[in-house]
């Protein structure tokens, strides 16, 4: 039986806006990316793993909706994505949490200017959301 928590969960991203899911997903690799960080320094490796593979799931989910033809800037937020991916494979097999680190100190300003971009077009401002001048929608589909 469904709890009443992951049912909320699953009605919130039922209904989320493309804005919201980019932000929800960006906000929940900040997460992972976290605490596969302190799973390496406490040498849970089983944990990292965890932590890091569902990172990666994350990663490939914004790969895979991002619009590479709407953006000029889709290839390189695409090269950013690949190079995070290699890194956290890399994290994973080496158990290097500096490598973690990293990936979270990149992806940190994206997540917070996403969500600046979001709430501007909540508001309805399209003429200062960046991310439809990259591609409506936050340039992902």
């Amino acid at each position: 039986m469904q709890s009443a928590i992951d049912r909320f969960r699953q009605d919130a991203i039922v209904t989320a806006s493309p804005a919201q899911l980019l932000t929800m997903l960006y906000d929940r690799l900040l997460l992972d990316l976290g605490r596969g960080e302190k799973a390496l320094e406490k040498g849970d490796r089983q944990e990292a793993h965890r932590q890091l593979t569902h990172a990666q799931d994350i990663i490939a989910e914004l790969m895979s909706s991002l619009k590479m033809d709407v953006w000029e800037g889709a290839q390189q937020l695409m090269a950013l994505y690949v190079f995070a991916m290699k890194q956290l494979v890399n994290a994973n097999v080496s158990g290097d949490p500096a490598l973690v680190k990293e990936i979270h100190e990149l992806f940190a300003p994206l997540c917070d200017a996403w969500h600046q971009a979001a709430a501007q077009l909540q508001a309805g401002d399209p003429t200062t959301a960046t991310p439809r001048r990259i591609g409506g929608d936050l340039g992902v589909g």
